[in-house]
């Protein structure tokens, strides 16, 4: 939501720009104030924008008067539609207001389509109300998604802050200034979206005598937990600043697996399956950066009574007879970023000769009552056992329950497919250690958080510490858990007697490296647990208690390259010097994403970053190599848009080895300057040109008389600029500095 206190068109002191900030959406639109200099001051979670030179002081801004007077506001802007089912828009709007509403209905349908209490609000209030198809205007000014430009314009000519044609001026050359280094077409993208923003942008005819018979929906539904509905739901309904510290968790702890309640509804188009076409390899869901696309298969029995709408198809798998495969979307927590569809491997054709795939993308409005119905259906069958699921190939992942899902990542993240794959393989055993950056943005961010639990209540534990010592604290999660063992193992030990020898030795001696062992170890500990509760002693409750504690524990220490390859390097480099058994996950952007987009030592030469302006002068470091160096550590590089079942491999490979092992995963980045549908392509252009060699260095292999390196690429077949041509950050180069760009755009790049 934003919103400005300007309904009359003339200027006044302070304006309200932005009634909760909370909501992503509203970024640009705070951008709108800064890029034209408007002093900006929050009040009561409110954003304000001082139009009055006068205003600026500061005991001004804080007086009670301030406060008081602009307590109400006079401009609210949606940019999601699907906000008027679920927020109060006018919760705070002044009588005679402006309402603007990004929709994607025309101005004679939009208020047939309103929930019947909006309709009154804005009968009641003299609500003027706006609309304007953002998306539509974007996709024919060639913006893509981005409608910031062209809901910036709007805001200008409704709120009156000042002058339209000033404020257009202003505009482009903001444009200007923040474009030109990314090359003419952006520059021109961005004007054309401020020209035709004002021609699309159409006032609604408010009839107080027609009632949508439409009930807005609940923030969160009924049989969310009890929590959720209490503390979660009220954040999501921006009334979070309203809670009372009592309600609040003492010890700062929050339940997992609140992001399934949000329902954000975001995507404008959802991808739809074609089961005719379909070969079942599981590539869309293991991509899927949010987790919102996943698949089953259940007996024929269980989806006999479906909708008449619910898809399934005959599973091509040996022996399963009667078994149906399931893939369904998550339709309001697609964010439509098209990567399922770019990772499907299928080429069919059409009735008409035309090109298709087992999945597409199509318009979200039409379906998405159909979807929904769908989806209850489909999370009601139940997660298929893992003792039926080959690990070892992505065509059986897919069927593993992902215990991260549904982030407020970017549409189309290069990181958070990575993280979600973990958690299906170890997730139910997993403690995180995560450094501060865009993961501990979308993993830790109230009010909702992706890390989830499976139906026995199990599932990651996260954590977030310093950006500089997170790899010491993931060690202190090995050292934690080794001692917990240790204890266990002992209160173990001295209950031989009522135990037998025999059942003690198989609990302590076995294996647990890979996911068959970790199994027979849980069903070991199943029953150590039914025995103990015959036996009445302190000694047998307090082994009872720590029982969990003798399945091994994955310790997973997590972060982008700016911490792992500049402020937390030592740390690093301390954490694989230490031969514990611990894991680390490098989500390798090659730039300081979450913070503006910095140079980091992962960024590549030539490429252009904050603090390398004019094309960073040295190579990338080359954190593989100084890993493999120490001999004792498991060593992986890998991106699943190039090569998924390396990926696949290497991620099962480091969690086994008994020793330190890092990860280094490609991660496509909006930081990149690139289209983010098209990042699984760029990490297959980045590996055929030798950029990103995907490797393993396994010492076990080493152990038993084998050459522990392993190159999983092909050389290099495509020239580095084929690659390079792709992204803004290394054309910017080309753009400022021509005489520089050739010889860094094709110097080999393979550190």
């Amino acid at each position: 939501m934003l919103a400005d206190q300007a309904a009359t068109g003339k200027q006044r002191p302070g304006r309200l720009l932005t009634s909760n900030s909370s909501f992503m959406f509203h970024i640009a639109d705070l951008e709108t104030a800064v890029r034209c200099k408007l002093p900006l001051v929050c009040v009561a979670g409110v954003v304000h924008v001082v139009i009055d030179p006068k205003a600026n002081s500061e005991e001004m801004l804080k007086s009670p008067e301030f406060r008081t007077r602009y307590a109400e506001v006079n401009f609210i802007s949606c940019h999601q539609f699907d906000f008027v089912f679920s927020i109060d828009l006018l919760a705070r709007a002044a009588r005679g207001a402006t309402l603007l509403l990004n929709s994607p209905y025309p101005p004679d349908k939009l208020w047939q389509t309103l929930p019947e209490r909006l309709q009154a609000q804005i009968v009641d209030k003299g609500i003027s109300l706006y609309t304007i198809d953002a998306y539509q205007v974007a996709q024919d000014t060639g913006m893509g998604r981005r409608i910031n430009t062209i809901m910036q314009v709007c805001f200008f000519k409704l709120a009156g802050v000042m002058d339209t044609d000033e404020a257009i001026a202003a505009i482009k050359r903001a444009i200007e200034k923040t474009y030109h280094k990314k090359g003419a077409d952006q520059v021109k993208n961005n004007f054309a979206a401020v020209d035709q923003a004002l021609a699309h942008l159409l006032q609604v005819n408010v009839d107080a005598a027609i009632h949508s018979g439409i009930a807005e929906r609940p923030v969160v539904p009924a049989m969310a937990p009890i929590f959720v509905r209490d503390i979660t739901g009220e954040m999501l309904a921006g009334r979070g600043n309203a809670l009372p510290v009592s309600k609040l968790p003492n010890d700062g702890t929050y339940p997992t697996g609140t992001s399934q309640w949000e329902k954000r509804s975001i995507a404008q188009f959802i991808p739809e399956w074609l089961d005719e076409h379909c070969i079942q390899c599981g590539n869309c869901s293991f991509v899927c950066p949010h987790a919102a696309i996943r698949a089953k298969f259940c007996h024929e029995d269980q989806v006999a009574g479906a909708p008449a709408d619910f898809q399934s198809m005959p599973i091509n798998a040996r022996g399963f007879p009667e078994t149906r495969y399931v893939l369904q979307v998550y339709p309001d927590d697609c964010t439509g970023c098209n990567l399922c569809v770019d990772a499907c491997p299928v080429r069919a054709q059409d009735a008409g000769g035309n090109d298709v795939r087992a999945l597409r993308l199509i318009d979200k409005q039409p379906v998405l009552e159909r979807e929904r119905v769908k989806l209850d259906w489909f999370e009601q069958l139940p997660w298929n056992s893992r003792s039926q699921i080959d690990f070892s190939n992505v065509r059986g992942v897919q069927f593993l329950q992902p215990l991260f899902e549904f982030s407020g990542a970017c549409a189309g993240c290069g990181e958070t497919p990575y993280l979600k794959i973990i958690t299906q393989l170890f997730g139910d055993r997993m403690l995180v250690a995560n450094a501060t950056g865009c993961s501990s943005i979308y993993g830790g961010n109230l009010p909702t958080t992706p890390w989830s639990k499976n139906a026995d209540g199990r599932g990651p534990a996260w954590s977030n510490s310093l950006f500089e010592d997170n790899a010491e604290f993931g060690m202190g999660f090995r050292l934690s858990a080794n001692h917990h063992r240790r204890q266990a193992e002992k209160a173990l030990g001295d209950l031989r007697a009522e135990l037998t020898d025999a059942f003690v030795d198989a609990i302590l001696d076995a294996p647990q490296q890979v996911e068959s062992q970790i199994q027979a170890q849980r069903e070991r500990v199943a029953e150590l647990k039914y025995r103990l509760e015959l036996l009445d002693s302190n000694a047998a409750q307090q082994l009872k208690s720590m029982a969990d504690h003798l399945i091994r524990r994955s310790i997973w220490i997590v972060g982008g390259d700016g911490w792992a390859y500049d402020i937390g390097f030592g740390g690093l480099d301390h954490a694989l010097a230490s031969g514990l058994d611990i894991n680390i996950l490098i989500l390798d952007t090659e730039v300081y994403s979450n913070t503006g987009g910095q140079m980091s030592k992962s960024t590549p030469l030539g490429a252009v970053a904050k603090f390398a302006a004019g094309g960073k002068t040295v190579g990338k470091k080359d954190i593989a190599q100084q890993a493999i160096a120490y001999g004792n550590v498991y060593v992986a590089r890998i991106a699943m848009g190039a090569n998924p079942q390396q990926t696949l491999q290497a991620l099962r490979e480091a969690e086994a080895y008994p020793g330190p092992s890092l990860i280094i995963a490609y991660s496509h980045c909006i930081a990149h300057d690139i289209d983010m549908e098209q990042g699984l392509q760029q990490q297959r252009l980045a590996v055929a040109c030798g950029h990103w060699p995907l490797i393993r260095y396994n010492p076990v292999i080493r152990d038993e008389g084998g050459v522990p390196f392993t190159l999983d690429c092909l050389r290099p077949s495509l020239p580095l600029s084929a690659y390079r041509a792709n992204e803004g950050r290394f054309q910017m180069l080309a753009q400022e500095h021509p005489g520089r760009a050739p010889a860094a755009h094709c110097a080999p790049a393979l550190g």
